[in-house]
């Protein structure tokens, strides 16, 4: 065996090394990043908070590498901003945002409505009367916490069953940063879970009856009226 043959032996376990490392470090900030992001949206970290690498990094049991890595990618995703000399901290978004986000929401959710109701399939339609059936549960205990949760799984569910990835990536992406907003203002929002409730019911009603355009319109509205019932409860006039 030459020379060059024995040392390319030795390497390849030091390279293979290597390839592991990169994949660990990879599979690790992958998971630091969604479990920072489930901490984020579930409101156990709030909005405005700064973020400590070094803090996160323990906490999670993993080194500052993934976890720097992690506050990049959850700053791509409008989740955190990064200000130089100041550090990581979770995203505030205005009213201003909230509402443009609303907008891209509803026009979202109207395909989803459509996408659904040709698609989904009758174990899903099922699963989401339930989960309705929750809700009437929960709004006659006034609870808005409880509400919320039920609330984000039930549209979420419903993406998932237009079955479009695509679609579902930039819904959930776009849901994410609005609901930074909307745990904000949520024990605002006590008085309307009745009629939230009601429009649920006729999305499943008109998804399960494969009615594509009432579908739509009725997703499309249902974003637009919660828009307003927020206007309505912090006593702001909305947007034209």
């Amino acid at each position: 065996m030459s020379v060059r043959s024995a040392s390319s032996l030795a390497d390849a376990p030091s390279a293979a090394a290597q390839a592991l490392d990169v994949l660990r470090e990879h599979s690790l900030s992958s998971l630091a990043q969604r479990e920072l992001e489930r901490r984020i949206i579930s409101g156990e970290i709030p909005a405005g908070s700064k973020l400590n690498e070094v803090e996160v990094a323990t906490a999670l049991g993993v080194s500052r590498g993934p976890v720097r890595e992690a506050f990049a990618a959850l700053g791509q995703a409008g989740l955190v901003r990064v200000e130089k000399n100041r550090g990581v901290f979770v995203r505030q978004v205005s009213l201003d945002e909230a509402n443009e986000f609303y907008e891209v929401r509803a026009a979202l959710e109207g395909l989803i409505g459509r996408l659904a109701a040709r698609r989904i399939s009758l174990d899903e339609i099922e699963q989401l009367r339930a989960l309705v059936k929750r809700m009437h549960q929960v709004q006659k205990g006034r609870r808005p916490e409880e509400y919320f949760v039920l609330n984000v799984d039930f549209h979420d569910r419903l993406a998932r069953a237009a079955r479009n990835n695509a679609l579902l990536a930039h819904y959930r992406g776009v849901v994410n940063q609005l609901d930074l907003y909307r745990r904000a203002t949520i024990s605002r929002s006590v008085e309307n879970i009745p009629l939230s409730t009601e429009e649920h019911q006729a999305i499943v009603e008109a998804v399960s009856a494969r009615d594509e355009v009432r579908a739509e319109a009725l997703l499309t509205a249902h974003v637009l009226a919660s828009r307003a019932r927020l206007h309505a409860s912090l006593g702001t006039t909305g947007v034209a």
